[in-house]
């Protein structure tokens, strides 16, 4: 039972995505919601996130929608080090913002700013230790940052009773096709 589930995958240019009104997003968050709602069908209580833009923050928009009925769900925003958003336009500022504000949690892992890759490696182990399972929006055809934390939540399985999900391309088509198909009825 995934009680604690970990939520990460793409930042945005990585989708060749630059704002919120890309017809992609509503697709992902689509996805987003199906796998939270089997995930709340089992006993999921919380998401966690690391603050990143993308999939971490549809991922939030999603929780934050499904709280309306299931009231009892949470999500945390566990930030690697402080000062991730500070090279950041004003617009994704503002999404980072709303989502650690709105989170039921936040704090940060290292209480200092970037000091090298780490930190991250840091957050991978400190997640997968303190969650039961892990939902990447990934491809491996289509390589991204989401690929170390991916390999590290493999390691970690193979040693661990871990949960590991993944929304592929595949899954993503066949979505966008339900959405069209829904359209046209």
């Amino acid at each position: 039972m995934v009680k604690r589930l970990v939520v990460t995958g793409y930042r945005p240019h990585e989708l060749g995505i630059f704002n919120e009104t890309h017809p992609g997003v509503p697709i992902i968050k689509e996805a987003l919601r199906q796998q939270l709602l089997a995930q709340l069908d089992e006993g999921l209580e919380w998401v966690i996130v690391s603050g990143q833009l993308g999939v971490e923050a549809w991922t939030c928009d999603v929780v934050r929608e499904l709280k309306e009925e299931y009231t009892h769900l949470k999500y945390a925003v566990l930030l690697p080090f402080q000062g991730q958003e500070e090279r950041w336009n004003e617009t994704n500022k503002a999404k980072f913002e709303e989502m650690v504000l709105k989170a039921d949690f936040s704090t940060y892992l290292t209480n200092r700013p970037y000091a090298g890759p780490w930190q991250f490696q840091k957050k991978d182990e400190f997640l997968f230790e303190n969650s039961d399972g892990i939902l990447f929006v990934y491809d491996e055809e289509n390589e991204g940052s989401p690929k170390f934390t991916k390999r590290a939540a493999e390691r970690f399985q193979e040693q661990h009773p871990y949960e590991l999900f993944v929304i592929d391309a595949f899954q993503l088509q066949l979505i966008q096709e339900d959405m069209q198909r829904e359209q046209w009825d």
